[in-house]
């Protein structure tokens, strides 16, 4: 098999190189070169993708826990608009209140 997004096509450079290596590629190829430099390179790049693995699920999890939040957040928007409605009524039937008689005993006024 041969993957088209990571290799070009042989017209355009002769050949079929790859352009990146995949994770178990730099496995096995740490296995064909005995070089300290190669070693030391075949480290680096897999800590590489160990980094890249974390950074991808890390962002996965902020992505689910952010539409979570959304989801949550987009009913609290029409609550308020529901509560400062009901304000609004109760200040207006404060404003609108009549006076009205008194009923029961009555105290005499003081002269």
């Amino acid at each position: 098999m041969v993957s088209q997004n990571v290799i070009p096509s042989k017209q355009s450079l002769g050949g079929a190189f790859p352009f990146a290596f995949t994770e178990t590629g730099v496995a096995m190829l740490s296995s064909v070169l005995k070089s300290k430099k190669a070693r030391e390179i075949n480290i680096a790049v897999m800590r590489a993708f160990v980094a890249l693995r974390k950074m991808i699920l890390n962002n996965a999890e902020l992505r689910l826990e952010i539409e979570y939040i959304k989801k949550k957040v987009s009913n609290h928007d029409k609550n308020i608009e529901l509560v400062f409605q009901y304000l609004d009524e109760l200040l207006e039937k404060k404003e609108n209140k009549k006076e009205r008689p008194q009923i029961g005993y009555k105290l005499p006024k003081k002269k």
